[in-house]
C-alpha cells in the first residue's frame, strides 16, 4: 500500500440554484486527499490517513475516498467538524475563506497516528497539513517514525498565503522531512522559494545534498523533471486544452508512486538506484495522468483505463 497522509476537506464552490439565487456545492478536496484518490484510480494499492469527521461533510470525504478504492481504516475518525474552505471567483481568480479552527484535520495529534504494516510500501506526506499544529507535527512525526524503514516522499505544495507569520517554523520543518525523505517532489515555484534563484538541475542538487535520493520538479506546462546525483531526465507535457490546473501537481505525485509501485521499485534500495527508464517512466504517468486533470474541471483524476 502506498499512504497518503494529510489534509482532507470541502470546497464550497460558488453555485447558482435552480431558482437563480447564489448558492454554494460541496466538494471533497485537499492537496494529499487528490493524490489518494487519484493512486487509487490507477490502479495502486491506496490508503488515506487524516483526521475526518463523523459529521455529514465528513462522510462526503469518506465516501469519495471509498468510491475511489482508497483505504480508509488508517483515518482517525472524530465528532469535531471538517475543515471547509468557501471559494470566491472574481475574473476566473479564486480566493479563500478557510474555517479551520479545532476541526478533525487540525487537530489531529499523536496519539492518533496509525500501526503500519509490512504491507505499507511507502508514505508520502505534504500539502498545506504541514503549516499548521498540532496536525502538521503529527504528519511530522510519522514520517520521522517510519523514515527508515519505509520509502517516504514529501511534496510541501508550497502556499505562501497560508504561512504567513509562522515563514521560520514552517521552512524548520521542511528542512527536516526534506533531509528524511527518499523522494521529494517540488514545483519549480516551490524549488525556487527553499532554494533561491537558480538553474533548476543545480538548485535541485541543493535539495539532494540534504538527504533525499530523487527530486521530481513539475515546470508548469513545459513537463517535468527527475534529478539524482548523476542524472537528469525531462519529459515534455502532454498537450491538452486546459481547463484549469486544479490537482495538476496531485495528480503528477500519484502518478510517479503508481508507476514505481508498478516497477517494484517502491523500496529504499530500489530508489536509490533508479534507471533513466524507471524514471522515465515515473515522468511519463505523471505527466499524462496530470494531463487528463487538468482537462477538465476541479480536481478529477484519470482512471487507469483513460490512459
Amino acid at each position: 500500500m502506498i499512504l497518503s497522509c494529510g489534509e482532507a476537506l470541502i470546497d464550497m464552490l460558488p453555485r447558482s440554484s435552480t431558482l437563480g439565487e447564489a448558492a454554494f456545492a460541496p466538494y471533497a478536496g485537499g492537496a494529499v486527499f487528490n493524490t489518494a484518490i487519484a493512486l487509487g484510480r490507477l490502479g495502486a494499492p491506496s490508503g488515506f490517513f487524516s483526521g475526518i469527521s463523523n459529521d455529514m461533510l465528513g462522510e462526503i470525504l469518506a465516501e469519495t475516498l471509498l468510491a475511489s478504492k482508497v483505504d480508509i481504516a488508517p483515518c482517525a475518525r472524530s465528532d469535531r467538524p471538517t475543515t471547509v474552505a468557501f471559494v470566491k471567483l472574481v475574473n476566473g481568480q479564486a480566493t479563500y475563506a478557510f474555517y479551520d479552527e479545532a476541526t478533525a484535520g487540525r487537530m489531529l495529534a499523536q496519539t492518533d497516528l496509525p500501526s503500519l504494516g509490512d504491507d505499507v510500501a511507502a508514505v508520502f506526506v505534504g500539502g498545506i497539513s504541514l503549516v499548521n499544529d498540532p496536525a502538521a507535527s503529527t504528519y511530522e512525526a510519522l514520517q520521522a517514525r517510519e523514515a527508515a524503514h519505509r520509502v517516504t516522499m514529501i511534496d510541501p505544495n508550497i502556499r505562501p498565503g497560508f504561512i504567513a507569520g509562522k515563514e521560520a517554523e514552517y521552512r524548520a520543518r521542511i528542512e527536516r522531512m526534506v533531509a528524511r525523505a527518499d523522494i521529494v517532489k517540488l514545483s519549480d515555484e516551490d524549488l525556487h522559494w527553499l532554494q533561491g534563484a537558480g538553474d533548476l538541475v543545480q538548485l535541485a542538487r541543493g535539495i539532494l545534498a540534504k538527504g533525499p535520493k530523487v527530486v521530481f520538479i513539475t515546470e508548469g506546462a513545459s513537463g517535468a523533471r527527475a534529478v539524482t546525483a548523476t542524472q537528469d531526465r525531462f519529459v515534455a507535457a502532454t498537450k491538452v486544452d486546459v481547463v484549469d490546473t486544479v490537482g495538476a501537481g496531485d495528480t503528477f505525485n500519484a502518478g510517479v508512486l503508481a508507476a514505481l509501485w508498478q516497477a517494484g521499485a517502491l523500496s529504499k534500495p530500489r530508489v536509490a538506484a533508479l534507471s533513466d527508464v524507471e524514471l522515465d517512466a515515473a515522468l511519463s504517468l505523471g505527466t499524462r495522468a496530470a494531463a487528463v486533470t487538468v482537462s477538465r474541471a476541479g480536481a478529477n483524476p484519470p482512471w487507469a483505463n483513460e490512459l
